[in-house]
């Protein structure tokens, strides 16, 4: 296929090539579609540019500033966003569990929340299908959840944190599992766009892979997009869309290298993120007759315990979540709706080390005397359930970018709901961390995987976009990503979000599928 000039009308512009944007990308142009991806960020050689070291890597994160305001403002940069040729997923941690179905009916179930207009049946096949395209690594069978297919690869080893994770729950009758994980336990030829090797337990997971090992986008959908005649092009920020007198959109406007460029389309899949996307529709005022453009943000709850062993831990090898437990996925005798998953973690020292100092308040000296025990540190967290809440939102501010943009700015304040999730995890993680043989525990608090902004639903009234993910006001603008789950579920978003993205493009190229 010949790759298309800006002058030539393609079928699809996908904005981003993340988790969203890459499997929409390899699935419209597996279809015979032309196809052209815009990525704001470069284009990363994973064996040249990914360097065992946490300070070369940080290129890897969104760093453009967003603004942050509510009770707990939210941590951009290296938290919640990512930038290059494969988004967020280059230093993602490959944790990829599934959604359970009740994840889908929180409100059907509690009375609170907002449901989704699709379910578990409709993501299941998408589910096995990206379970052995990405080559997880999990356990067999699974212990929670429906009946399902086998991972097709045996877990991961588990390194020091799930170790110690596994000691402590096993003591308390708490079941756990090695996790699945989108890293390879072997190696793999897949045709058509090359060999990835097995896991090397480096531990760098929470950066981008040299090796491949990890199923980032860049080595997974992309090089499948691209084998089919997508065109990438790196480096290009969207800014605003051409519309015709129908209001259906005609063209994509971009900033490459401080030139304004655009690509003609009769469809465009925007995949940006929770916090992009949202801020690009209002800035062109697309989309939101709803007035939910923005709206309904939410972020996982996240609390993470750290102790001390006396055993030589090494947080910093093999990969970083390799013990899960959903036993607290619906809890009895609770006081909070839905619940949430628990999993060990690893954590490269630089990493650790600015948590210590925010979290503990430790500087100088202080810090560097914690740091000498760093490789007897465990952690253990939860991805737990947020309420969507209408005091929880993405706006424009009045600041001003160095495109000439409005910057975004963020308002997250935890609800009830989410203060007695974290009170009820916290006093489970210690209780684990106790019976493991941990001391000087302490806990930090943080929220992960921003989500939400424009999210799906039945009606035009409540909603951005229906289960198809298909804009209600704009027929020929679809939005992929985090930004249209209608709740957080209480489980790591990835594996949806690309299940989601997939289903959108089966349902755009007329497939029958649920």
């Amino acid at each position: 296929m010949t790759a298309p000039g800006s002058r030539d009308a393609v079928d699809a512009v996908v904005v981003g090539t993340g988790a969203g944007g890459a499997p929409v990308l390899a699935r419209l142009a597996a279809a015979g579609l032309s196809v052209v991806a815009l990525e704001a960020g470069r284009e990363w050689r994973a064996g040249e540019d990914f360097a065992t070291d946490e300070a070369a890597q940080e290129g890897l994160f969104w760093t453009d500033e967003r603004l942050s305001a509510g009770s707990d403002p939210l941590a951009f940069g290296r938290n919640n966003s990512g930038t290059g040729v494969g988004g967020s997923t280059l230093h993602y941690t490959a944790y990829v569990p599934r959604a359970q179905p009740d994840d889908f009916h929180l409100n059907r179930d509690f009375g609170v929340g907002f449901d989704w207009p699709i379910g578990h049946a409709e993501l299941a096949p998408y589910y096995d299908e990206l379970e052995r395209f990405l080559g997880v690594s999990g356990p067999s069978p699974y212990p929670w959840g429906p009946p399902r297919r086998a991972y097709d690869l045996p877990p991961l080893p588990l390194n020091g944190a799930a170790q110690l994770m596994q000691r402590g729950c096993a003591s308390l009758g708490i079941r756990t599992a090695p996790a699945a994980n989108a890293a390879l336990s072997a190696p793999r030829h897949q045709t058509g766009f090359g060999h990835r090797p097995a896991c090397s337990n480096r531990g760098f997971c929470q950066a981008g892979c040299s090796t491949g090992a990890k199923a980032s986008m860049d080595v997974t959908f992309l090089p499948l997009a691209r084998h089919h005649g997508a065109e990438i092009r790196a480096g290009c920020f969207v800014t605003g869309f051409e519309r015709n007198a129908g209001g259906a959109i005609t063209g994509v406007v971009y900033d490459r290298d401080g030139r304004t460029e655009r690509q003609r389309c009769r469809a465009v899949f925007l995949c940006a993120g929770a916090v992009e996307t949202p801020r690009l529709l209002l800035i062109n005022g697309l989309a939101n007759g709803s007035g939910q453009v923005g709206r309904n943000l939410m972020a996982h709850t996240g609390r993470q315990l750290w102790g001390r062993f006396d055993e030589m831990v090494r947080p910093y090898k093999g990969i970083p979540g390799g013990l899960i437990s959903e036993d607290m996925h619906r809890p009895a005798d609770v006081d909070f709706a839905g619940g949430y998953l628990l999993q060990s973690i690893g954590v490269m020292p630089l990493t650790y080390a600015g948590q210590v100092a925010r979290g503990r308040g430790l500087w100088g000296e202080a810090l560097r005397r914690h740091m000498r025990g760093y490789n007897h540190v465990a952690g253990i967290n939860i991805l737990g359930e947020c309420l969507p809440s209408p005091t929880n939102y993405i706006e424009l501010s009045d600041e001003i970018d160095r495109r000439g943009l409005p910057k975004p700015r963020s308002h997250f304040s935890a609800g009830e709901n989410e203060k007695r999730l974290h009170t009820h995890a916290e006093r489970v993680m210690r209780e684990i961390w106790a019976a493991a043989g941990a001391s000087d525990v302490w806990a930090y608090d943080r929220f992960a995987h921003v989500i939400g902004t424009c999210r799906m639903g039945a009606s035009a009234q409540t909603a951005v976009v229906d289960g198809d993910c298909r804009s209600f006001e704009i027929p020929n603008l679809l939005i992929c990503d985090n930004s249209v789950f209608p709740s957080a579920l209480s489980v790591n978003p990835a594996l949806t979000i690309m299940a989601v993205a997939l289903r959108a493009a089966d349902r755009f190229l007329g497939r029958d599928v649920q």
